[in-house]
């Protein structure tokens, strides 16, 4: 039986997070080697404060990501395929040994800061249920104004579409649709306007610091979240990487190839499991699992006896 593992992005993320990561040496050795390459106390990472900004979440997930991810490695388990959602792309780009975990965790530092840095206060995230991609554009287009920029941005399901910009924008579509269709619309606990066009000169950024790394050839295929291909060469994961956060992350598409590839079982790492739930209501025959949910030692089992 093949298996995915996927890597969350922003939105699973909660107060002591790094507290409930598997009771592992290797855990514990990764844990150090972030508060070093970081030169700050871990534990004052994920206080509630200091996940109220957007590079202190980033770097949580990926360090919650890989820390619980080196421990399948140490046991001699490896995925057939990996993804990632959004910043969670960069945890996914480790474990297939695209870049090392350091240069992760300095990306999406930079990333982070970046994305605090280019649109300030007033602007954030939305997410749309009920409505599929192409009627929620047509309305997202006739209230769009130009001091109230609003774009459709994630795709994570059919109809659970996610939207970005500005915050009195964002509400005026939340207003129109509750009112035509959906049957849920709320802004999200997100301060940026991830993967819309207002993060162009992020991507930009981002780019020329990963021009500056000497990726590796990935060891195990990684989902686009761009494209929904399967990525097997270092430049098209540079290009994922780079772009994703003025793209749209087209999720449900990334896991339909993982599904069609053949994989039977998704597991998600930590901190959350909604992209194990996402899976499974998409593809009612596969099998899915998250740390945050079931014990590592059960996912071990699965895994070892699939």
């Amino acid at each position: 039986m093949k298996s995915a593992f996927l890597f969350p992005g922003q939105g699973s993320q909660y107060e002591g997070m790094l507290n409930d990561l598997p009771d592992d040496p290797v855990v514990k050795e990764l844990l150090e080697e972030s508060s070093e390459i970081l030169n700050t106390e871990i534990q004052s990472l994920h206080s509630k404060n200091a996940l109220l900004k957007t590079k202190a979440v980033q770097q949580c997930l990926l360090i919650a990501s890989v820390a619980s991810y080196r421990v399948f490695v140490k046991n001699g388990i490896l995925p057939n395929y990996v993804a990632g959602h959004s910043v969670g792309a960069f945890g996914a780009a480790v474990a297939s040994g695209v870049i090392t975990f350091e240069e992760g965790l300095r990306l999406v530092t930079l990333r982070g800061e970046l994305m605090e840095n280019t649109c300030g206060e007033g602007y954030g995230m939305a997410v749309v249920l009920g409505l599929d991609e192409y009627t929620l554009s047509k309305i997202v287009n006739k209230l769009f104004l130009p001091g109230e920029p609003v774009y459709v941005s994630n795709r994570n399901a059919p109809t659970q579409v996610t939207l970005s910009g500005s915050l009195a924008g964002l509400q005026k579509v939340i207003d129109y649709v509750q009112c035509h269709g959906a049957t849920s619309a709320h802004l999200l606990n997100v301060s940026t306007p991830s993967h819309s066009p207002l993060f162009q000169r992020v991507s930009e950024e981002l780019f020329n610091e990963l021009d500056r790394l000497d990726l590796k050839k990935p060891k195990i295929p990684i989902s686009s979240n761009i494209t929904s291909r399967l990525l097997m060469q270092a430049d098209a994961i540079k290009e994922d990487l780079a772009k994703s956060i003025c793209y749209p992350v087209r999720w449900h598409d990334a896991v339909n190839v993982l599904y069609e590839s053949g994989t039977k079982l998704f597991i998600e790492m930590p901190p959350g499991e909604v992209l194990s739930k996402l899976a499974q209501q998409a593809f009612p025959d596969v099998r899915t699992m998250s740390i945050a949910k079931n014990s590592i030692e059960d996912c071990f089992y699965i895994l070892s006896n699939s």
